[in-house]
């Protein structure tokens, strides 16, 4: 029977697991420049211009990256199984970056505002259709056979795809998420709907991934067995991982959305009706002529 054990004396089928400094190291930079810009966005806007809610948020996001990044999923993702490695991915583009972006105030993106280039930048890369074909193409590439297999075998080359793929899920998730007024999130029935086609996209990748017959990776159709996996039921389970656990996510996400646009909707609607209003809507009509 397998089991985990810590430290480099593993062999055979017991996957051998490492403490990852260098995955605590980012993530304790990515925070601590967070919280070193929170700490700037208060002095020169005010304590409330980022809420204790932002700063639980994004530091949620961070931590969903060590979890990936530097705990035993990454070792069992990396050696072993290629569900886990689809699971890591999963958190990686539909966990951790929309809560990143849902801990990002507007004050600390200032300097990003005020620089017209970053700005022009940011606003072409996060437009919905770019960020879209830009996410779902990087998806489909790093899934392909000979990316998995050459990522596997060249570690460095791994880890920059890990933060390709948090970028470009930073990216996509900005339309839904986006924190500055200067690049306005879609409206709520576009939000539904582009999370809806997203949700329909991976469909492909995980039809070829479950029903190919055979292992298509050669990197994990070589991998020791664990748990009593083969390669292609291995191959198989990632497959449903990206779809069913992906699909949820992204439902989860368009529920939230709609119910939320419900409650404003509702609320508008108690709201005492206005002569401005009224005056507006006749003057639409062509009734009266506005003063």
């Amino acid at each position: 029977m397998s089991f985990l054990v810590f430290g480099p004396y593993c062999g055979g089928d017991v996957p051998c697991l490492h403490t990852h400094l260098d995955a605590l190291l980012l993530v304790t930079l990515v925070e601590v420049g967070y919280l070193l810009a929170v700490r700037h966005a208060r002095r020169k806007f005010g304590a409330p211009a980022v809420s204790q809610r932002h700063i639980v948020y994004f530091t949620l996001g961070v931590l969903v990256l060590f979890l990936g990044a530097g705990t035993p999923i990454h070792d069992i993702s990396e050696q072993y199984l290629f569900s886990v490695h689809m699971f890591q991915h999963t958190i990686f583009t539909l966990v951790a970056p929309p809560l990143m972006l849902m801990g990002i105030a507007e004050p600390i993106l200032q300097p990003i505002v005020k620089n017209s280039v970053l700005l022009r930048g940011l606003r072409t890369a996060t437009q919905p259709l770019v960020a879209f074909v830009l996410f779902n193409l990087i998806t489909l590439v790093t899934h392909l056979p000979f990316a998995v297999d050459f990522s596997l075998r060249n570690h460095p080359f791994h880890f920059v795809i890990h933060v390709i793929l948090v970028l470009a899920a930073l990216v996509m998730w900005w339309p839904v998420l986006s924190p500055i007024k200067e690049i306005p999130r879609l409206s709520p029935p576009f939000q539904m709907g582009f999370l809806f086609i997203q949700s329909l996209v991976p469909t492909v990748l995980t039809a070829f991934i479950i029903f190919a017959g055979s292992s298509i990776y050669d990197f994990y159709r070589d991998a020791p067995r664990i748990w009593g996996t083969t390669a292609v039921s291995d191959q198989q389970i990632a497959g449903a991982v990206m779809k069913l656990i992906g699909g949820l996510i992204l439902w989860v996400a368009i529920g939230i959305i709609f119910f939320h646009w419900y409650g404003q909707e509702e609320e508008k609607a108690r709201e005492p009706l206005r002569w401005e209003d009224v005056e507006s809507e006749l003057s639409e009509m062509g009734l009266t002529r506005r003063s």
